[in-house]
């Protein structure tokens, strides 16, 4: 009896809070809307992974083949060459773009002079709102083999001109430093704001007692915000496996596909063919990895310094 009113209790608990707080409550329908129609619901699809789907057919009309489209997958000839470019440009942008955001981050926080400040926020937060089609053209007119920018620049001091996104050495690294130059100002927005939440007086007494800019910086700053930047590292680390398909799809070409193919753009093209089984099977697969990977990478940061997501 006891416990059936503590229940009841708990229950008109919640529906009163649920009462007050109903504005927010209203706020949280359209995202749990999308959630539900283009998240939650697309997983019943998901068994087309182990299906030889026919659209005619429809998802239950067509045949099971259970592992046969993962195999598949596995056993073709551009797998590794697939897995590799996709973990490169990963693990690349990861080692690029998160310490450039923490350094600029650490460079405006520093600033003492509000307009400088100002214009460089601006000036680093532009490009992540700028399309892919729109950087893809401005990295014509920068990297384009006859006049542009770096190539004249590189002709000027006696060297030789390269078609940068056509060269298979130079590719990734233009793909590499075209993500960090697009994402770093934004990526710098979460490291700011963790900056602003330090105790002024830590620098006040680190002050007094003679410590230099970078003294401050690397025994003040860096300690201070390492669990957010455990909490960044944590959250790319689960996707790892999404290497960038509207960067890639929109610099790539057949000259480079060897460098620049990565599981998406394999799987986009794999779509436009109709192999939709064999094309949600790699979906699959790219999830199934990425949830372990961020499940072993927080337990393992958690042992070593006790920060971890979740």
């Amino acid at each position: 009896m006891k416990t059936e009113l503590t229940e009841r209790t708990r229950s008109s608990k919640l529906w009163r809070d649920i009462k007050r707080h109903k504005a927010i409550y209203l706020l949280l329908v359209i995202p749990m809307t999308y959630f539900f129609l283009f998240k939650y619901i697309p997983i019943w699809n998901g068994q087309i992974a182990f299906r030889n789907f026919m659209p005619r057919k429809g998802v239950l009309g067509s045949p099971w083949v259970g592992l046969a489209n993962f195999t598949e997958f596995f056993e073709s000839f551009y797998f590794w060459e697939l897995l590799r470019n996709t973990v490169m440009y990963s693990v690349g942008k990861l080692l690029i773009s998160v310490p450039l955001s923490i350094i600029l981050a650490v460079f405006i926080y520093e600033c003492r002079r509000p307009h400088l400040r100002r214009i460089v926020q601006t000036l680093t937060y532009l490009p992540h709102f700028l399309s892919w089609v729109i950087m893809y053209g401005i990295l014509l007119v920068l990297l384009a083999p006859g006049d542009g920018l770096l190539n004249d620049i590189i002709k000027f001091f006696g060297g030789k001109r390269l078609d940068f996104l056509t060269n298979v050495n130079a590719f990734p690294w233009v793909v590499l430093f075209s993500d960090a130059w697009k994402e770093m100002g934004w990526g710098a927005i979460i490291f700011i704001a963790a900056l602003m939440a330090i105790d002024p007086t830590l620098f006040e007494a680190a002050m007094v007692e003679g410590a230099n800019s970078w003294q401050r910086v690397r025994y003040i700053t860096l300690p201070s915000i390492r669990p957010v930047i455990i909490m960044v590292v944590l959250l790319r680390l689960g996707t790892i496996l999404s290497g960038g398909f509207n960067q890639l799809y929109m610099l790539y070409s057949p000259s480079v596909f060897s460098v620049g193919d990565i599981i998406d753009t394999w799987v986009f093209r794999g779509l436009q063919e109709g192999k939709f089984a064999l094309a949600t099977a790699v979906g699959m697969f790219k999830g199934v990895m990425g949830l372990i990977l961020i499940v072993v990478s927080n337990r393992l940061t958690k042992r070593a310094s006790g920060s971890s997501l979740y």
